[in-house]
C-alpha cells in the first residue's frame, strides 16, 4: 500500500481534498492531508509573516520524519507544486513519485512570482496591500474556509541540489477547463517533450479536487497500479 502525502495550493488547507482522501483510504492507502504553516486557523500574524517557501517544505518533511515514511507519493496542488519539489529535493530518497496536480513545476532559481502569469502576479500584488505580508484570498464567492497566504512564499526562489530528478516517478496534471487564465499551458508544453515525466489531462478547472475528487482519486490509485489512467479516455503523451 501507498502513503499519500497531499499538499494544499494557497490559501487552502487539507480541507481542500477532503473528497479525495475517503476514496484513497477506501483502497486501503495511508493519507495526510497538510495545512501548510500561516493558513492554520489559529496562526497569529508572526507566524504568517514569517512563512515562506522553506518553511512549507519543512512541514512536509516532518511529516516524513514523524511518521517515519521511507516512500511516499507527494501531490501538490496549484503553489504547492514548488513545496514538493523542494521537499523532494531535500527528502533523501524518500519520495517514490511526485504529482503535480495543475501545480508549478519549478526549475532551479525559479518563484511562484516568476514562473506565474501576468494575471496572478497582479492577484498577489494586489492582495497584499493590506497588510505588505499577507495575500487575501482572490474573488468573493470562494471557500469562506480559505485564508490570507504568506506572501513570501509567492516571492522566494527555490534552491535545488537536483536530487528531485532522481524521484522515479514524475507526474503533471493539466486541468484543461480554464485554458482562458491557467499559467500552466507552456509548462504542459514544456513536460510533453520531457522523456523524464508522464503528462495526464483532466477536463476540469483548476479545482479538480471539488469538480471531479473521483477522478483525481482514480487518477492516483492507477498511478500506484502502474496503470495509465484519464477520466475522460485521453492520456496526453510526449
Amino acid at each position: 500500500m501507498a502513503t499519500f502525502i497531499l499538499v494544499p495550493g494557497a490559501w487552502k488547507g487539507s480541507w481542500s481534498y477532503e473528497a479525495v482522501v475517503p476514496l484513497l483510504e477506501r483502497a486501503g492507502h495511508t493519507v495526510h492531508a497538510l495545512t501548510l504553516t500561516g493558513l492554520r486557523p489559529d496562526d497569529d500574524n508572526a507566524t504568517v509573516a514569517t512563512a515562506n517557501l522553506d518553511t512549507h517544505a519543512d512541514d512536509v518533511l516532518r511529516v516524513l520524519d514523524r511518521a517515519k515514511i521511507t516512500s511516499a507519493t507527494l501531490v501538490g496542488h496549484s503553489y504547492a507544486g514548488m513545496v514538493i519539489t523542494a521537499a523532494a529535493d531535500r527528502a533523501g530518497g524518500r519520495i517514490s513519485r511526485l504529482v503535480h496536480l495543475d501545480a508549478y513545476v519549478p526549475r532551479d532559481g525559479e518563484s511562484c512570482w516568476t514562473a506565474t502569469n501576468e494575471h496572478f502576479r497582479e492577484v498577489f500584488a494586489t492582495g497584499a496591500v493590506a497588510t505588505g505580508y499577507a495575500v487575501r484570498p482572490p474573488g468573493r464567492n470562494g471557500d469562506p474556509r480559505r485564508r490570507p497566504h504568506p506572501l513570501g512564499s509567492f516571492l522566494q526562489t527555490i534552491r535545488l541540489s537536483g536530487a528531485v530528478t532522481q524521484v522515479p516517478r514524475r507526474e503533471f496534471v493539466y486541468c484543461s477547463g480554464w485554458e482562458d487564465r491557467t499559467p500552466f499551458a507552456d509548462l504542459r508544453n514544456r513536460l510533453l517533450a520531457d522523456p523524464d515525466w508522464q503528462v495526464h489531462e483532466l477536463p476540469t478547472g483548476h479545482d479538480a479536487m471539488h469538480e471531479a475528487p473521483e477522478a483525481v482519486a482514480a487518477l492516483l490509485l492507477g498511478g500506484e497500479r502502474g496503470a495509465e489512467v484519464s477520466t475522460d479516455g485521453r492520456q496526453s503523451r510526449r
